[in-house]
């Protein structure tokens, strides 16, 4: 993979959701957004993508905090911003999201090789209680293991 500053991260992500397919898409942000990432301000947590009726893919409830140092040229910290994808991605995301359950997720949020800010989205379906639970022991019983593993050396 090549090399990139990761600036955002959406914990709850794969805990709410089984990602099955990740896409990488660009997104539409003004400067003051773009000052603001790189002091690594933002809040993936509440935030899910959708598509509008013009076959567009936007990103709802990203919060990314104002700029201290922008003046009348700041940003609505929660605004709707549009997320750039090629036309194939964007109707192989649509058959994706006509079936049941599946949602577009924002996993992570990073500045690419290049200095473009980039978001890795996920094709999720929801998890229930029962699967959660599952994650959880699952994860547990790794700790126990390393735990286990390096009291034995």
């Amino acid at each position: 993979m090549a090399a990139y500053k990761e600036v955002g991260y959406n914990r709850r992500a794969n805990y709410d959701y089984e990602i099955l397919e990740k896409i990488e898409a660009g997104i539409v942000l003004r400067g003051s957004e773009v000052k603001s990432l790189r002091m690594h301000k933002i809040n993936l947590a509440d935030a899910y993508a959708g598509l509008s009726k013009d076959c567009e893919v936007f990103l709802y409830q990203m919060h990314i905090p104002e700029y201290a140092l922008a003046n009348r040229g700041n940003h609505d910290p929660k605004r709707t911003r549009k997320l750039l994808l090629k036309k194939r991605q964007i109707l192989k995301l649509i058959g994706q999201l006509k079936k049941g359950g599946f949602t577009l997720v924002p996993i992570s949020i990073y500045f690419n090789e290049k200095g473009f800010v980039k978001i890795s989205l996920g094709v999720g379906k929801g998890k229930k209680n029962i699967d959660k639970r599952e994650t959880i022991k699952e994860r547990e019983w790794n700790r126990e293991k390393l735990r286990i593993l390096k009291n034995r050396q």
